[in-house]
């Protein structure tokens, strides 16, 4: 039998039934657990304060302090997410169980319960930390992939961010990382975070506009229980989990005024306050922002907070689009050859010349981000040692513009080009026939709405929409 997780094996039992916890006792003794009996819900927060358990079991009907009751006070908690609350019941309340699970117990049992029936119970949790935890590593093995090492630039720009960032890097001045989108500023953050002394934590990551302005604040900063509908339990927000880390704001032009101001006094004081409550928490976090928007024409429009912007501005660092740097694009694509080489078990060695020449002529509007895709596709598609321009998307292939209007060579027999030219000229004319509008379109060229949208994003087609879709 596996050894059972430190943590884990201290347990704390809660029951005003002397017999049960008698019985309990013995059972998880005799199991290499190492338990603790109370008896009732006010002994066991006490019991809590002073030590520390893995697992709580408690009976749900209790004379003062009911089961339901310090299951409210164990999730009130900071460190509530450390133990795992299992009830007990001798009603056959089943529905007043399962209502505990929705409020935050792991699971419950039936009294009189067998001995194999809690073991079981208890080793299903432990399986639940094993994930976890497995969780926690590669999440942490994810983080050390992003080494400054491996970002990969021989320009002059990019060698002078290098130089910048080793300097910044072990100081927790804020940073704020302009250019545009797909250039790689996560990666820049990333290096940031792993070349200070921080990085035995997970940086914490979050896309300011990928959240509905109605959660962000909680998501942020964390919220109390009852704080709004719906908040059954406290939660710690994202600054709370960056606590001694760093936290990355992707997209911070795109928080709303109200939030600004908040942000504003976690990076003056370090800190922070949670929905719902009215006192302040010290947090140590280093914050990285980033964005592809112009922030200071955003202040100039008073769209964006001019003290805010100032407070972010501390370090800019401005990553320039990858057209202003073509040197790096061979060493970018022999970089990712190689990383899809070793994920689809691959053995593709180098690129056609007349792909070489569309990758360098093409202007790459999404940057390295979309270079990387231009890889994997062509990869996938590929079926020999080298990768040939037919494998790449139609963009590329036509240097820069759509495909629509490049003329194809009569004697180019390539099926994937001609069949490619083809499909993008009857996208056009429907799209043109309907004027703009796609729900139309897609009726003509009967095909669905989300496939048009890939297609055209895919041949560079840009008709602007009409009615409907």
């Amino acid at each position: 039998m596996a050894s059972i997780p430190a943590r884990l094996k201290r347990v704390l039992i809660v029951d005003d039934e002397e017999n049960i916890r008698h019985l309990l006792l013995v059972v998880l003794k005799k199991a290499g657990y190492e338990p603790t009996a109370v008896a009732g819900g006010a002994e066991a927060l006490a019991m809590l304060e002073e030590d520390d358990f893995g697992v709580v079991i408690s009976d749900i009907r209790m004379p003062g302090m009911s089961g339901r009751e310090l299951l409210a006070a164990l999730r009130d908690r900071d460190d509530a997410a450390d133990s795992y609350v299992v009830m007990m019941s001798a009603y056959g309340g089943d529905e007043v169980a399962i209502e505990c699970m929705k409020e935050g117990a792991y699971d419950y049992f039936n009294k009189p319960f067998k001995s194999d029936e809690v073991i079981l119970l208890l080793r299903k949790i432990e399986e639940r930390e094993q994930l976890r935890s497995d969780n926690r590593r590669l999440r942490l093995e994810l983080d050390e992939q992003f080494h400054f090492d491996d970002i990969v630039g021989e320009s002059s720009s990019m060698k002078s961010i290098f130089a910048t960032v080793k300097k910044i890097a072990p100081f927790k001045t804020t940073v704020l990382l302009t250019g545009e989108s797909g250039t790689g500023k996560e990666l820049l953050a990333r290096a940031i975070h792993r070349h200070s002394d921080r990085s035995s934590r997970t940086l914490v990551a979050v896309n300011c506009g990928a959240i509905p302005e109605n959660l962000l604040e909680s998501e942020l900063f964390g919220h109390a229980r009852g704080a709004f509908t719906g908040a059954v339990r406290a939660k710690q927000g994202l600054f709370h989990e960056a606590d001694g880390a760093t936290i990355f704001l992707d997209e911070v032009g795109e928080l709303p005024l109200s939030l600004q101001v908040k942000l504003l006094r976690v990076l003056e004081n370090e800190e922070v306050r949670r929905v719902g409550e009215n006192k302040n928490e010290l947090v140590d976090v280093r914050v990285i922002a980033a964005t592809s928007r112009d922030l200071a024409a955003l202040v100039r429009d008073n769209a964006f907070r001019e003290d805010l912007y100032y407070r972010l501005n501390v370090m800019h660092i401005q990553v320039p689009p990858l057209r202003e740097r073509p040197e790096d694009i061979p060493l970018l694509i022999m970089s990712f050859l190689q990383r899809f080489n070793r994920k689809f078990g691959r053995d593709v060695k180098s690129l056609d010349e007349d792909a070489n020449e569309a990758m360098s002529s093409y202007s790459w509007p999404g940057n390295v981000r979309e270079l990387e895709n231009a890889m994997e596709r062509a990869l996938l598609l590929s079926e020999g040692e080298s990768l040939g321009i037919e494998d790449f998307p139609p963009p590329v292939i036509g240097g820069g513009g759509p495909l629509v209007g490049t003329p194809v060579d009569d004697s180019d027999l390539s099926v994937k080009r001609r069949l490619a030219q083809l499909e993008a000229e009857l996208i056009v004319r429907a799209l043109e026939q309907t004027a703009g509008n796609r729900t139309h379109a897609c009726r003509l060229l009967e095909m669905s709405h989300r496939a048009l949208l890939y297609k055209m994003k895919d041949y560079g087609i840009n008709i602007p929409s009409g009615r409907g879709f």
